[in-house]
């Protein structure tokens, strides 16, 4: 295949992508340091690290008509998730003073926007405005959290804000004759305006302020005409009346009850028949949406806590860099088990049997590099006996592979990666063991605390790409077992991590179905630095952030990760040089052609050293 070009997405042309074109080892050095080469050519980037150019663009737009001088904007889905922005801000920065971060609800006019569909949507934006040198702060809330907006429901609402029919909330005042004033916007909205590339993005996604311009009162007549236009270009994607009825197919699906094609039409039985995962009275109900999977595991471990109490949680295994952010900053911390080893549960059933108590154990089944899995037989009883929950994040193993949901409390899942596929659309998903011992606490604490952001045309995005979710992973599951056997017959390759060759295969088994594969996701290493990077240069896949695409994708994941703390990754046997594959569709003899051709760039490194 054709390299993309450095900064470009991944796939190309695709303005929702959920990756970022890094085709050099060098490039993505370049990024992590923030080189004007790399940071200058990014026309996106992996969402959360990377703030969209469709929502910076709104964001600036919110910032210079609400916001004061030296001030940016933050959006976020809800007055909820906002406000928690706020929160964390001042939790993080006891010098910040209540006037210095600004919290604005921006809703739909019903009064003017005269379209059934808008008000079916009900679009709806939350921005927290703060002086710009707060950013990095604001930063780590929407990268751990993942509660920032969506991309498409950024680009939506921006239009919607341009031309007045999002307004704040605080203006909707109503009037004696039952009619409001127009109100004024910055710019007419003009088709195709949306779309605002910023001119200089930073590793964030952000540019410095521009001057906008000056604002412009909307006669009705033609805010009704871009209404129209917005109804056209979001109709393009979605009957608003199938929404629901996707989000049903998706949460079945996820439950193991529905696979293939379903007639978004006609609206689903009213109970689950069966399901495949491994647990009975399992419900549509049970399962819980999210804009991505980082949410999923943000929420359900602050459900946890009010369900629970304030306790530490326990990090087993070298978890994804986020996980461990949440558990640090968003409750009384955690204990981490970089190893997820049995003498690392010895060490906490000591624990355990001396006094000590905690909230969770949270892992992921297996771990991201290096596809280790955790014994849950033997977490679940020990949670059983000393009273602790169990949160499983499923995403690399899916439950296609293994059942990991009867040794789980909650199983969570970045629904982008391998339901997805097609990598243009974010979302995640919870799913609350209806057999846990919390289960009624935890459902109890949703039932208050819950909030649907998933945004609609997302939503109709990810119920297309996961029609066939098992059929590709079959297919995957082959091939990544393909490569796996190359690169272990190869000389220059060290070692290959893969749940089928790894130490931990038995507690892999113990979960795996009885026609399940090893997944799609592995890692490995040369014996020197160089055969690596000429190993990586040379590949002709996409390279970039992310996993579980239905194309093959390479990454050196630990320099993207963990690059400003390489060293502590390195005690846990994750190594700097380490290069992972997500292994995608493509026909076996390309997949076989296009690594051997890699491998012969490494092996020129190594006669050329000798």
């Amino acid at each position: 295949m054709a390299i993309i070009e450095l900064g470009e997405s991944i796939p190309a042309l695709t303005p929702h992508a959920s990756s970022v074109s890094l085709p050099t080892w060098s490039d993505n050095i370049g990024y992590e340091e923030g080189q004007a080469r790399v940071i200058s050519k990014m026309t996106t980037g992996y969402p959360r690290f990377f703030i969209h150019k469709a929502i910076v663009a709104f964001a600036e737009d919110v910032a210079q008509k609400i916001g004061k001088p030296g001030c940016q904007a933050m959006l976020f889905p809800s007055t909820k998730t906002a406000q928690s922005c706020v929160s964390f801000m001042h939790s993080r920065d006891s010098s910040i003073t209540a006037g210095q971060i600004q919290r604005i609800d921006l809703v739909l006019d019903k009064q003017r926007a005269d379209s059934e569909m808008l008000k079916k949507v009900s679009p709806s934006i939350s921005a927290v405005i703060f002086p710009t040198p707060l950013f990095p702060l604001a930063k780590q809330y929407w990268q751990h959290s993942g509660d920032g907006v969506s991309s498409r429901r950024a680009e939506f609402c921006h239009g919607l804000f341009l031309d007045s029919l999002l307004v704040e909330k605080t203006a909707l005042q109503p009037v004696s004759n039952g009619f409001q004033k127009a109100c004024k916007g910055p710019r007419r909205y003009q088709r195709g305006s949306v779309d605002k590339t910023p001119s200089k993005m930073n590793k964030d996604g952000q540019e410095s302020p521009k001057v906008s311009d000056q604002p412009a009162t909307v006669p009705l007549q033609e805010a009704r005409e871009s209404t129209q236009f917005l109804e056209e270009r979001f109709g393009r994607n979605l009957d608003v009346s199938f929404v629901d009825n996707a989000k049903s197919a998706i949460r079945r699906r996820i439950a193991g009850s529905l696979m293939g094609e379903v007639d978004l039409s006609t609206a689903p039985s009213s109970k689950m028949s069966s399901n495949m995962r491994g647990v009975v009275e399992l419900s549509e109900d049970d399962v819980y949406l999210y804009p991505c999977g980082m949410n999923s595991i943000f929420h359900t471990h602050r459900m946890m806590l009010e369900a629970r109490g304030s306790l530490k949680s326990i990090s087993f295994g070298f978890p994804y860099v986020d996980t461990l952010k949440i558990l640090e900053k968003f409750g009384p911390g955690c204990i981490f088990y970089g190893n997820g080893s049995s003498e690392d549960l010895d060490d906490l059933e000591k624990r355990l049997k001396g006094g000590e108590r905690f909230l969770t154990l949270i892992c992921e089944f297996p771990g991201n590099p290096m596809l280790k899995c955790p014994d849950l037989q033997r977490i679940r009883k020990m949670a059983d006996k000393y009273d602790f929950s169990v949160i499983v994040d499923e995403t690399i193993g899916n439950f296609i592979n293994v059942h990991v949901l009867p040794y789980a409390d909650v199983v969570v899942s970045s629904l982008t990666k391998i339901f997805s596929g097609e990598c243009n659309v974010m979302g995640g998903s919870a799913i609350f063991n209806p057999q846990g011992r919390y289960y009624q606490a935890l459902k109890k604490v949703a039932d208050v605390e819950f909030e649907d952001n998933y945004w609609a045309e997302d939503v109709i995005f990810m119920e297309r790409n996961s029609r066939h979710f098992v059929s590709r992973i079959e297919r995957i599951n082959e091939n990544a077992e393909l490569i796996c056997d190359i690169l272990r017959g190869h000389p220059l390759v060290k070692e290959v991590f893969y749940p089928k060759h790894n130490s931990s295969k038995a507690c892999y088994d113990a979960c795996r179905t009885p026609k399940g594969g090893y997944g799609g996701l592995l890692s490995f290493t040369f014996y020197t630095t160089a055969q690596a990077i000429a190993f990586y240069d040379r590949i002709e896949t996409a390279k970039g952030p992310s996993l579980g695409t239905n194309f093959t994708l390479t990454s050196p994941y630990v320099i993207l990760a963990h690059f400003l703390e390489l060293d502590w990754a390195a005690r846990f046997g994750v190594p700097a040089d380490l290069i992972r594959i997500s292994v995608g569709l493509e026909d076996a003899e390309e997949l076989k052609s296009t690594f051997s051709d890699a491998l012969k760039a490494a092996e020129a490194v190594s006669l050329e050293d000798s």
